[in-house]
Formats: structure tokens, C-alpha cells, sequence
């Protein structure tokens, strides 16, 4: 009988929850929160944030440039996902987003990580930290200061080059709704990112009602 009874316990014990088993718990978070994400009207844009891993290279380069310029330019005319603006930074990407809905949304952000991530690796890394952060844009305020913080964001973390009023970097550089027309010479060779033009009512104008943006306006303190 005692037999029997050691042999149900040892059996017992293949399987569940054990203490100390799994992943340890740390402090540092891993990407955006884990809430889940809003329904989404094509009438609002998407400010979206992507982070590259920690120690990931510097992005701000032109061999990585002519990779992500030629990513982007996947994306022109499409109907269900756009990208209308952008900047890349040293550890992260901003993206000015029009989707057709939250799907369309997911499943656009979706191939544009994967597609980044080939890019800049060729296929023998991964890039950017699990999830993307998505604000969206509902009123022309927050359009016009969310349109500030992504093509000045160089400005945010002191990047600009000498007195140089656009970042080559972004898509400032076809911007047309500068406060001035910004005066600067592009270098030979130079391609600006392929955006496509807005389709939303607050990125086409409604913006506008609080003012043009001044190319050397530091935008404030939002996530980044």
C-alpha cells in the first residue's frame, strides 16, 4: 500500500503551478502598458511611438535612413493604413497614423514593425520593444501640438544641427505648414520620407485654428 501511495504522490506532482517556477518578475517594463487599445473612427489619427531595444544602434544615420525611406514607401496610396508624417530618432520612431479603423490599425503597425525590423537586421535580430504606444487625436488642438511634438522632436531631445530649421530626419521637409518658410539647402542625393497626404480633417486644416507651427518651437513634456 505504501508503494502505491508514493507512487500517486510522485505522480501528482508532474504538471501545475510550482513554486519559483516561470519568468522572475522585474521592475522594468517592457514596451507601452498592456491596456487594450480603443475603438478607432477614421476620422481621428494615431500619433504612434516605437521603441528599439536597449542598445539597438543610433538610427540617425544615413545608411539606416535610405532602409527606412525605402520601407515607408511601401505604404504610399494605400487605403486602409497611411503614414502622413514622421521622425526618426536615435532610439525611437514617431509616426502621424490614418487607418481606417482599429484594425486596420493593428494590422498595419503590425507589418510595418516586421517589415522595419528586416530591414534594419536582415532578418537576424529583433528591433523595437514588444508594443507600440498609440495615442489618438480627436480635437484640431491636440493635432496641431501632436504635429509639433513629432516634426520638432529633435528639438525635445537636442539633436538639431547647428541652426539647421528642419530636421532631415522627419518629414518636415515637405511640411507646408511651417510658421515661415524655412530656408535651407537639400544635400545632393537627398530623398524626403514618403508620407502620404492626409485624409482627416484635423491633419489636412482644422490644426490651423491654433496657429502654424514655428520650425524652431521645443515641444512639451508628452510620452516619448
Amino acid at each position: 500500500m505504501s508503494d502505491v501511495v508514493e507512487q500517486e504522490r510522485v505522480k501528482c506532482t508532474h504538471g501545475g503551478r510550482r513554486p519559483g517556477a516561470g519568468r522572475k518578475r522585474t521592475n522594468r517594463r517592457r514596451g507601452g502598458p498592456h491596456r487594450v487599445r480603443p475603438p478607432l473612427s477614421s476620422r481621428h489619427p494615431v500619433h504612434v511611438t516605437l521603441r528599439a531595444r536597449h542598445l539597438f544602434p543610433e538610427m540617425r544615420r544615413r545608411d539606416y535612413y535610405a532602409i527606412i525611406h525605402a520601407v515607408l514607401a511601401h505604404y504610399l496610396g494605400r487605403e486602409d493604413f497611411r503614414v502622413i508624417h514622421g521622425s526618426i530618432q536615435n532610439s525611437h520612431f514617431h509616426f502621424l497614423v490614418e487607418a481606417q479603423n482599429k484594425r486596420a490599425l493593428s494590422r498595419g503597425m503590425q507589418s510595418l514593425v516586421i517589415r522595419l525590423s528586416l530591414a534594419l537586421t536582415g532578418g537576424r535580430g529583433k528591433v523595437f520593444e514588444q508594443r507600440y504606444h498609440a495615442v489618438q487625436i480627436r480635437t484640431p488642438r491636440q493635432a496641431r501640438n501632436t504635429l509639433a511634438y513629432v516634426l520638432n522632436n529633435w528639438r525635445r531631445h537636442r539633436v538639431a544641427v547647428g541652426t539647421a530649421p528642419v530636421d532631415p530626419y522627419s518629414s518636415g521637409v515637405t511640411f507646408g505648414g511651417w510658421s515661415e518658410r524655412p530656408q535651407f539647402t537639400i544635400p545632393a542625393g537627398y530623398l524626403p520620407l514618403p508620407m502620404s497626404p492626409p485624409r482627416t480633417a484635423l491633419l489636412q486644416s482644422e490644426w490651423k485654428q491654433f496657429g502654424l507651427i514655428d520650425p524652431f518651437e521645443r515641444p512639451g513634456p508628452l510620452w516619448d
